[in-house]
């Protein structure tokens, strides 16, 4: 057709005399584009007596040049049309012999016919996903036992503490199997301070003339010497604490404790409350089965992170003043062998043990001297955070987080290899399903492995602190696989309230280790909250993610039917002893928990609307109202001096209403939405993702009070917080103070009607019911 516009053109005008000039326009009803041409003539160039064309004057007298060569005559019109019309034929003819000839000429190796003909369409993962039973039977084909066992073999380590040689070595096959399952892969570094266990003999105890000398050791514990009586406190919680302090004055006293129910930090922070000067801690062969001379490590941080630099990530120490978190304790900390405590305790004078402990054990006296000696070195340690990112399809920018620990105090292999190689394995497992088997996530998975876990998910906690806040407008569940299987006869999950619906639907999905039977019919019988529910601890690396950051998380794990794995924390956590808590079923149960998590994650990519229990919080809110509720008016009856007239629990009872029907309404809007809508499923997702960020206080800083969250995290601003406040006030607690209850009631009631606020919609719509 150019060929023939270009013959046109000679015969009409000749030869042109000037340049053409293309106007384009946008079609803004498509992608293609309008050409508007324009010639000029060689008068137009000639133009006025300044050189500048006619076309510029806005002169009207002026004729068209065709017009004026020819003239306007019947004839010449006539003749005019005649020529027109036989030069479009000939083009027209011209034209098409072009485009037959191409048809006709032998087709390239290279021609792709398709791809000539039609435009290429982009995947817009608008079209109807796998149907979901097919992604499930994907999944549990690619896991296996002999998989699982051959990632475990590669990825064991007699030696990874974090930031060593060997946790190094692990860091880069992380990296490698990331690569080769072709995932983008970056890293995430971290220079954080940790105590190490000082050279050999410098921690020591002595009691009664003879010295001890402990390998294991308590990093963060304070440093320096105590000499002071030792007494017995059981557990070392919090009741414990308080049955003991009846019977003895506690101040200044060196509190031995036995490892278990709470964590090393638990004792040490409770026994610091009691105004004890140390903490030693052992692991009882009543509740662990372990040699008398198996040493203990840990750490006693209140908190999670590098303890230096709170509420924000350790890149670089120097560009801060000096700072350490308030979890940090003041007191003394130690480990001692189950020998060394028996040594001690068959020594201990004074009163019997309360009966409620079960226990035979004198609690000690004034003539139970003990000097205890601790000089942990504090010393700056790089770590490294691994990330593999599989992409989605619709909301990229949308991901569910899947981590696992990587180091250990000692082989660790059921505190970190099993989760690391499940980690893996489930990398590759998903990977292969998009590559070959057309899975299509709409949103991304990013696979993590974290280091410095066990000094409180320090790994974790700085990637958090780095990216908090990108995190949590973008990250909508976190699915932690540390310690996922140290036993069998029991399952437990620990999770935010939201994810409570999926786990119910992924037990009755997955399969139990006895035939013909799911997880919930193994395990939640009758009352499957009850039997499988549990609350998550601090010490978790998914805590943070929930209390810090607001992103609804999820731990679980296979445990025995009785006792606690006894070897977490020493130098006993080998395939074999795992191998045997598990009766030899250790691949089969690891391909279990592989399954469970897999399930949840591609559940949560898979699905247009994210799965999450909306009204759950419903009900635990409201329990909480009703439980402030029958306190206020129980002191406001019989101590009415503490309150004024003008405090009402009403404040507290209108937000919870609101929040109430703010969910009510979103469950609705989901309900009844439009799956097929691209763009109204990523809004009402997003509506979903902020239920868990909206519970973080907006009156405290994550610096001073990281775990700012309102329901399930651990300071003064929480409801629980506000309710162990009021039966302060009842009982004269020391503690209690009526002005400060007031402030925190407060700031609760005003952060659930902002959740509420936020849920409701848009600002012109709020009602002002406060």
């Amino acid at each position: 057709m150019d060929q023939a516009r270009s013959t046109i053109f000679k015969i009409i005008n000749g030869e042109p005399h000037s340049y053409t000039r293309f106007n384009l326009t946008q079609n803004m009803e498509g992608d293609n584009s309008q050409v508007e041409m324009k010639l000029a003539s060689a008068v137009d160039e000639e133009g006025g007596e300044n050189g500048v064309g006619d076309h510029l004057n806005h002169s009207t007298s002026r004729q068209p040049y065709v017009a004026q060569k020819l003239g306007r005559s019947p004839k010449n019109l006539c003749f005019l049309a005649a020529a027109t019309l036989l030069i479009f034929i000939i083009g027209y003819l011209i034209g098409y012999l072009v485009h037959r000839k191409k048809d006709l000429s032998p087709i390239s190796p290279d021609f792709d016919p398709v791809e000539k003909t039609f435009p290429i369409i982009h995947e817009t993962g608008a079209a109807t996903p796998m149907n979901w039973d097919r992604v499930k039977n994907l999944l549990a084909n690619k896991i296996s036992p002999s998989k699982l066992e051959s990632v475990f073999r590669e990825f064991s380590s007699s030696s990874h503490q974090a930031g060593s040689t060997g946790d190094e070595v692990l860091r880069t096959m992380v990296v490698d199997k990331f690569t080769e399952y072709g995932m983008k892969t970056w890293t995430d570094d971290h220079y954080v301070k940790v105590q190490i266990a000082p050279a050999a003999g410098s921690n020591r105890i002595v009691f009664k003339g003879q010295t001890s000398l402990p390998k294991g050791f308590l990093s963060y514990s304070a440093n320096g010497t105590v000499t002071s009586t030792v007494v017995y406190a059981h557990y070392g919680r919090q009741n414990d604490l308080m049955s003991l302090a009846k019977k003895l004055n506690m101040s200044g006293k060196v509190v031995l404790v036995r490892a278990g129910l709470i964590t090393f930090a638990e004792k040490v922070y409770n026994a610091a409350k009691m105004n004890a000067s140390g903490v030693l801690i052992y692991a009882d062969p009543s509740d662990l089965s372990m040699e008398e001379n198996t040493e203990l490590y840990g750490h006693v941080h209140m908190g999670s992170g590098d303890p230096y630099t709170p509420g924000f990530p350790s890149f670089n120490h120097s560009q801060f003043p000096p700072v350490q978190s308030s979890g940090l304790p003041k007191i003394l900390a130690q480990t001692i062998t189950p020998g060394m405590a028996t040594k001690i305790m068959r020594q201990l004078g004074g009163q019997s043990a309360p009966a409620e402990w079960g226990c035979f054990n004198k609690l000690g006296d004034e003539s139970d001297d003990i000097t205890l000696v601790v000089n942990n070195v504090l010393t700056e340690k790089k770590i490294n955070n691994i990330f593999g990112v599989i992409q989605g399809l619709v909301d990229a920018d949308r991901y569910v987080v899947i981590g696992a620990q990587r180091d250990a105090w000692g082989p660790g292999f059921a505190a970190s290899t099993v989760g690391t190689g499940i980690l893996l394995e489930l990398a590759r497992s998903i990977s292969e399903m998009v590559e070959y088997d057309g899975f299509k996530p709409r949103r991304s998975i990013v696979f993590a492995s974290w280091s410095a876990g066990e000094y409180g998910s320090v790994g974790t906690t700085e990637w958090l602190e780095a990216h908090l806040t990108t995190l949590n407008m973008k990250a909508f569940t976190f699915i932690n696989l540390d310690s996922v299987v140290s036993g069998y006869g029991r399952f437990k999950v620990a999770a935010s309230p939201l994810l409570h619906s999926l786990i119910e639907s992924t037990l009755k999905e997955v399969n139990s280790p006895n035939k013909g039977r799911t997880l919930f019919s193994e395990f939640g019988q009758d009352n499957w909250e009850n039997n499988v529910l549990e609350p998550l601890k601090m010490d978790n690396a998914a805590y943070p993610f929930l209390a810090f950051s607001g992103i609804p998380s999820i731990s679980f794990r296979f445990m025995p039917r009785n006792k606690e794995y006894p070897f977490f924390g020493t130098m006993l956590d080998t395939p074999e002893r795992l191998s045997m808590a598990t009766s030899g079923q250790l691949n089969q149960l690891a391909v279990l928990a592989a399954k469970f998590a897999g399930h949840m994650a591609l559940k949560l990519v898979h699905d247009h609307l994210l799965q999450m229990d909306l009204l759950k919080y419903n009900d635990i809110i409201r329990s909480h109202v009703y439980q402030i509720n029958v306190k206020v008016r129980n002191i406001k009856r019989m101590q009415p001096q503490l309150f004024s007239k003008a405090l009402t629990v009403q404040w507290l009872i209108s937000a919870a209403g609101a929040y109430s029907r703010a969910m009510e309404k979103l469950s609705r809007d989901i309900e009844h939405s439009d799956t097929d809508n691209i763009e109204k499923c990523r809004l009402l997702n997003d509506r979903i993702m902020a239920v868990e960020r909206n519970f973080l206080s907006p009156y405290v800083s994550p610096r001073d009070s990281p775990y700012r969250h309102i329901l399930l995290g651990s300071d003064s601003y929480t409801l629980a917080a506000v309710s162990q406040h009021l039966d302060h006030l009842q009982t004269n607690h020391p503690d209690a103070d009526a002005d400060l209850f007031r402030y925190q009631f407060g700031l609760a009631t005003w952060t659930i009607q902002g959740c509420a606020n936020a849920l409701a919609g848009h600002i012109w719509s709020l009602g002002n019911e406060i």
